[in-house]
C-alpha cells in the first residue's frame, strides 16, 4: 500500500464518520425544526399574507 491509498482509507473513514455526527444532529433538532416550521405556516396563515414582503 502506497501512501495515497492509504490517505483515501482515512479520508472514506473521516466522511463516514462526520456524515454521522450530521445524521445525528439533524435528527436530534428534527422536532424544534417542525415545531418552528408550523408556526411560520400558522403565522402566515392567519394573517393573510400569502407572499413574503407583503403585496403592492
Amino acid at each position: 500500500m502506497n501512501k495515497k491509498t492509504i490517505v483515501s482509507i482515512l479520508a472514506v473513514i473521516g466522511g463516514l464518520v462526520v456524515l454521522g455526527w450530521v445524521l445525528r444532529l439533524t435528527f436530534a433538532l428534527l422536532g424544534p425544526i417542525v415545531v418552528i416550521g408550523l408556526g411560520v405556516v400558522a403565522y402566515f396563515a392567519l394573517t393573510g399574507n400569502k407572499r413574503i414582503g407583503g403585496g403592492k
